[in-house]
């Protein structure tokens, strides 16, 4: 009995197969199918080139940019993220997220010579460091982790303390890429706190 229900299971499903096969072939030409099977392979084959965010994890900050650490405890927090201490007067693309460090240009750039400063409240220790905000130029802006941050801001009159003028001049190029926050120095005041 058993051998005889598998029997008949076996040829129903050769029965089904066959006539969902034979119909396939009378809606379809070999070419139709062939086309078909065609973009099914080259769609299939394209999809790893999609953009994808690779990076996980990274809490505050921003899509496809991994976190980073300074490694160094007097100095704490993200360079990737726009609330990292260094950033307090920054304007524009940071270099962390862009092939550089936050003090050091992505190859293929320079940096300008020409900075805006600002003072930031380092939370390891309390103490206002002076910290020189030194665009990086020469290629393209890199468009990642744009951070603009006003702190201490003057008006254009003032410029040395402006983040909104264009400070690649004295460079190769005065194409804008991204922008470091390199410390000059302890702020006057704050050498015996």
């Amino acid at each position: 009995m058993r051998q005889n229900r598998g029997v008949s299971t076996l040829k129903w499903l050769d029965e089904v197969t066959m006539q969902s096969s034979r119909q396939l072939t009378r809606r379809t030409s070999r070419r139709h199918l062939l086309t078909r099977l065609g973009i099914l392979l080259v769609g299939g084959s394209s999809l790893p080139l999609l953009p994808v965010a690779r990076a996980t994890g990274n809490a505050g900050g921003y899509p496809g940019v991994a976190a980073q650490s300074t490694g160094n405890p007097a100095d704490p927090g993200d360079p990737t993220d726009c609330n990292y201490w260094r950033y307090c007067a920054i304007d524009g693309y940071l270099c962390s997220c862009c092939g550089g460090t936050q003090n050091s240009c992505p190859p293929g750039t320079e940096m300008s010579p020409l900075t805006w400063i600002g003072t930031c409240r380092n939370p390891a220790d309390g103490i206002h460091y002076i910290i020189s905000y030194n665009d990086c130029c020469g290629k393209t802006s890199c468009g990642r982790c744009l951070c603009n941050r006003n702190e201490g801001d003057k008006p254009l009159y003032r410029a040395q303390s402006n983040n909104d003028t264009n400070w690649c001049l004295g460079t190769q190029s005065s194409v804008y890429t991204c922008s470091t926050a390199v410390i000059l120095g302890v702020a006057s005041g704050q050498e015996n706190e």
